[in-house]
């Protein structure tokens, strides 16, 4: 009896990366959970990270506002136990006749700072847009300031103001025009110091504003010449209306940024002369550093935390996207 051998059937190949089908047998030791375990291996690490930024905010940042917050409603003195005095220390901030003076230098530094410095960025940014050569070294320029140190800043500017030899009254002589006595007179202290904080922190605005610019579309602008419309209509109908909530975001911003004015007062004018230039900031380092009333120098920030905390507010909610 003959027997026929059957042919073997043609090997099957399958792409590599292709999924094999139910009846093929899996590899031993690689398991299907093996991914969700690689999940689970790389957030533990990303938490690892994560944990050390989480501690430093905790401690340098949270910590240290909820322990104002305790010590505005106590009487506090390093070296001796805390006692609570309920709202003593506000009544005592209260009654201090350079509370008024310096939130009345500290608004009147923001309104300085908003008419100053806010309009002074927005038609830079204009010109530098409108620049076609030397662009990048314009911009360098424009934000070198605030590559400064603030500290530097200031004694450079203090230097500047000097009523004596400064650089201000000697340009002032050379133009035969009347010397000024700067951050020495208590009717241009404030003014002068403004002027420093616009000259040293309006780098990045000017930036900030270059790149709204440069997003708005150039076929706005072409019709708005193809209708007659002059460099003022072009800029009040087309640019102010495309950057008008970048404008409103700075603006919040800057008000935030100037009602915390330290530098300046502390480095140059030291609070005087008579008080024009105490901010709620400065009278808060004096509470703290000069007066040793920590209950007094927290119960301060504690008011200009709610202060700040209603800018900010508004801010989030003007940000805030569905």
């Amino acid at each position: 009896m003959k027997t026929t051998s059957q042919p073997a059937p043609p090997a099957v190949t399958r792409p590599a990366g292709a999924t094999p089908p139910p009846g093929d047998a899996r590899p031993a030791g690689r398991g299907p959970h093996r991914p969700w375990r690689r999940r689970i291996a790389d957030q533990a690490t990303a938490y690892a990270f994560l944990a050390g930024g989480l501690l430093c905010f905790v401690l340098f940042s949270w910590y240290p506002a909820v322990r104002s917050v305790i010590i505005a409603f106590q009487k506090y003195t390093p070296g001796s136990d805390p006692q609570w005095v309920g709202t003593a220390n506000f009544t005592r901030v209260f009654q201090d006749p350079e509370f008024a003076a310096a939130w009345r230098n500290t608004l009147t530094f923001t309104v300085l700072a908003l008419v100053i410095g806010f309009a002074i960025p927005f038609v830079m940014a204009l010109v530098l847009n409108e620049l076609r050569h030397a662009k990048a070294f314009f911009r360098v320029v424009v934000y070198l300031p605030v590559m400064i140190p603030p500290v530097v800043s200031a004694l450079l500017w203090k230097w500047f103001y000097d009523p004596g030899a400064g650089l201000a009254n000697e340009v002032l002589r050379f133009l035969h025009l009347p010397t000024s006595n700067w951050t020495n007179g208590a009717d241009t202290a404030l003014l002068s110091l403004v002027i420093v904080a616009t000259w040293a922190n309006m780098g990045g605005t000017v930036l900030i504003y270059l790149a709204a610019l440069q997003g708005i579309p150039g076929e706005l602008y072409e019709a708005a010449e193809l209708d007659g419309a002059s460099l003022w209509q072009r800029i009040r109908h087309v640019t102010v209306p495309q950057t008008r909530f970048i404008i409103l975001m700075l603006m919040l911003l800057q008000i935030i940024a100037t009602m915390q004015v330290f530098t300046e007062p502390f480095v140059i004018t030291g609070g005087g002369p008579e008080n024009s230039t105490v901010t709620v900031l400065y009278l808060i380092y004096k509470y703290a550093f000069l007066y040793n009333d920590f209950g007094g120098a927290s119960a301060l920030s504690v008011l200009l935390l709610l202060v700040l905390s209603a800018f900010s507010a508004l801010y989030l909610r003007l940000t805030r996207t569905d």
